[in-house]
């Protein structure tokens, strides 16, 4: 029969397993949280950079230095 010692011992194995799961399950949750915003900049940024581009398009056909 295990004695207190070992039951407490058990259950504080117990818990150390569920938080270790809990504390995996949240960094997955934060790795997608992460890989979700670089991806959104990265789209807002490629946005930006063609609406630069266009806009100095612009310019050039407003001014004629896009003659070739």
């Amino acid at each position: 029969m295990a004695d207190n010692s070992q039951k407490m011992s058990y259950h504080a194995g117990e818990a150390k397993g569920q938080a270790q799961e809990k504390a995996s399950g949240l960094m997955g949750m934060a790795n997608n949280a992460a890989q979700s915003t670089k991806e959104t900049v990265q789209a807002a940024g490629q946005n930006v950079q063609a609406a630069a581009v266009g806009a100095v398009d612009a310019v050039k056909n407003a001014t004629g230095l896009n003659k070739k």
